[in-house]
């Protein structure tokens, strides 16, 4: 029941969030202007002190190695890979996702995706300094490195990557976070409110992304337990797929679903969008390697690899059960090897690659039909069934295949202990991002709603929600 607190603001939510940004932003450039001031205040004797000669100015070999630095060939790489992320999202997942859904809701789907990332600014505010500064075993301090303070464009060493400059690594992590909340987008696509994906995706990039990636990667619980998660198969893909199936069950079903057919309005599209990902992966994988090396050069070769074999398990699975492979499946497929992999490919060899991919791919065809159908829930683009069920079989696998019995890096490693370690950090990540999901649906739910009205959902949300239309007739 609704109550006068709450009456009107569905109609001024845009203006909420609008505002929520405009204060953070604000506080920011309060802050960051007297941070600036600090960092570049010139000495007081400066302008009284003549110019030292030229030699002067060249350092002892003391002071050399004594100053920061780092390798432009690294630098030149994660450039790229940060700039093959922003690709994975913009226009690879937007693409992927649009075509999948009817031609009345691709515009909403490729914008919902766009500003979801774009939300990517509270990274900066905040979420770098959650996830990376010293805290306790789930959050690191949101105030810290609030608006990234402390930092310059000359700084290098303020993060946990000693060799890039810290903006560099700043903005890499950034793409990560964006990426990860937007995945969640296409399991409740064609029917949620915008203001609904807004309010929940600023509100789960906080207390699901933050805190899975500080538990992982900055000093938390699994990342001192030993899990291995090479670039996210914990933080990214079984954190958002889950998120994905919860919400999809909260939203409720798409009319017609389960009586009429639902079909992808452009497969072409998501098959562009599906080979965009595959090529910005690569960003993905290899740059969480941090620097342009031979660990680099394996995460590479791998997702190459788990990628192929994906699409050859995928597609074998089709053809026996279906009688005939498809486009759709395949390029499912390339993004369930994608998935498997992500955990793995920098401590597996080639050949731990190839079966996590494979094994992934047809473990995926079962996770769009058959497990979908058990769990009763309409995820529009199978969110869960591709990057949660890949997520969990990646690390899973991960925890056999990284030991160098087998063809990996990591030497002596149990593998019975690793996978029981493995294991744990699975289970964790499915309760903690279930439970935060369904309470943060709860609080949207109650403030501005989730679902579009019936006439909306029918007429479809490009023109109800956006008015405009994709395709004019």
């Amino acid at each position: 029941m609704r109550t006068e607190f709450f009456t009107g603001l569905n109609a001024r939510l845009g203006g909420l969030c609008l505002s929520f940004m405009l204060t953070v932003l604000l506080l920011g450039m309060f802050s960051s202007s007297a941070w600036a001031q600090e960092a570049q205040a010139p000495p007081a004797a400066a302008t009284e002190v003549a110019a030292p000669p030229v030699e002067a100015a060249v350092p002892t070999a003391a002071e050399a190695a004594a100053t920061p630095g780092f390798d432009k060939g690294d630098v030149a790489w994660m450039l790229t890979a940060t700039l093959l992320v922003l690709m994975m999202v913009v226009p690879g997942l937007a693409l992927f996702y649009g075509g999948l859904v009817r031609a009345k809701n691709v515009l909403s789907v490729l914008s919902q995706v766009l500003v979801v990332f774009s939300l990517v600014l509270l990274w900066v505010a905040y979420g770098y300094s959650a996830v990376f500064s010293a805290g306790n075993a789930f959050f690191g301090s949101f105030s810290e490195f609030a608006f990234l303070k402390g930092f310059t464009p000359e700084s290098v060493g303020n993060t946990p990557i000693a060799g890039l400059p810290d903006f560099l690594f700043v903005a890499f992590q950034s793409t990560f976070a964006g990426i990860t909340t937007a995945l969640i987008v296409g399991a409740f696509a064609e029917r949620i409110k915008f203001r609904a994906v807004l309010l929940f995706s600023a509100l789960w990039f906080t207390l699901s992304y933050i805190p899975m990636a500080h538990i992982v990667w900055g000093g938390g619980y699994l990342g001192e337990m030993g899990a291995i998660d090479f670039a996210g198969g914990t933080v990214v893909h079984i954190n958002a797929g889950v998120a994905g199936l919860v919400a999809a069950w909260f939203v409720g079903k798409r009319i017609g679903y389960g009586q009429t057919a639902l079909k992808p309005h452009n497969l072409p599209l998501t098959w562009i969008g599906a080979m965009l990902l595959w090529v910005g992966w690569f960003g993905f994988n290899a740059g969480s390697a941090a620097a342009a090396d031979t660990v680099a050069a394996l995460a590479f070769l791998n997702t190459v690899l788990a990628t192929a074999a994906a699409v050859l398990g995928w597609t074998l699975v089709e053809a026996v059960t279906r009688g005939h492979p498809s486009a759709l499946g395949a390029a499912s497929g390339a993004v369930a090897g994608l998935v498997g992999v992500t955990p793995a490919c920098g401590t597996v060899g080639p050949l731990g690659a190839i079966v996590i991919g494979f094994v992934t791919g047809m473990v995926c065809v079962w996770g769009v039909t058959g497990l979908k159908r058990l769990l009763k829930a309409d995820d529009t683009a199978d969110v869960f069934g591709v990057h949660g069920v890949g997520g969990i079989v990646g690390a899973i696998l991960t925890g056999v295949f990284s030991a160098q019995s087998l063809g990996g890096t990591k030497v002596d490693l149990d593998i019975g202990h690793q996978l029981w370690v493995q294991a744990v950090s699975v289970g964790f990540t499915v309760l903690w991002s279930a439970a935060v999901t369904a309470v943060i649906l709860l609080v949207v739910r109650a403030l501005v709603g989730l679902r579009v009205s019936e006439d909306a959902e029918r007429t479809g949300l490009d023109v109800t929600t956006h008015g405009e239309s994709a395709y004019e007739v």
